[in-house]
């Protein structure tokens, strides 16, 4: 499985595209991405093997849940299919650009097995609020030990 780490910054063409880090491309091998907008502050960016887990709990949930059918519907929705180009770029439709604010510089960070597409201003607000700050000890030790 591809590991994605570290933060990237980089500018929103007037296309809509934006280039993934050449360590990112080289992770995930050629792969097909998926392209969601499933938390309000940014997108996701799956790798293919990465999506079919998630489409596998997706189906699960439909079968289990009907009463979930709706929330399912949104979530799936709100994916498209992405390929890099030659230059490496992804075009992100403007209707998820909008969703989450993207326009001019944008920060393309690696989330272990996924990747993730900020306003950087977000992602600052959001990593710098005051409760991640307060348990960002504790939880540092359960991973490191």
């Amino acid at each position: 499985m591809a590991t994605f780490l570290g933060r990237y910054e980089y500018q929103l063409d007037p296309k809509g595209r934006v280039s993934l880090p050449a360590d990112f491309r080289r992770e995930a091998e050629g792969s097909r991405f998926v392209l969601l907008q499933w938390e309000s502050t940014h997108l996701t960016l799956f790798p293919s093997e990465v999506w079919e887990e998630v489409q596998e709990r997706i189906l699960e949930l439909r079968r289990s849940r009907p009463q979930a059918a709706n929330h399912l519907r949104r979530i799936t929705s709100q994916a498209v299919n992405v390929s890099p180009d030659k230059q490496g770029r992804i075009l992100i439709p403007s209707w998820l650009t909008e969703a989450v604010g993207l326009e001019g510089g944008v920060l393309v960070t690696g989330n272990v097995d996924r990747v993730e597409i900020w306003d950087p201003e977000v992602f600052a607000r959001t990593t710098e609020d005051e409760t991640v700050e307060k348990g960002i000890g504790e939880l540092a030790h359960e991973i490191f030990g």
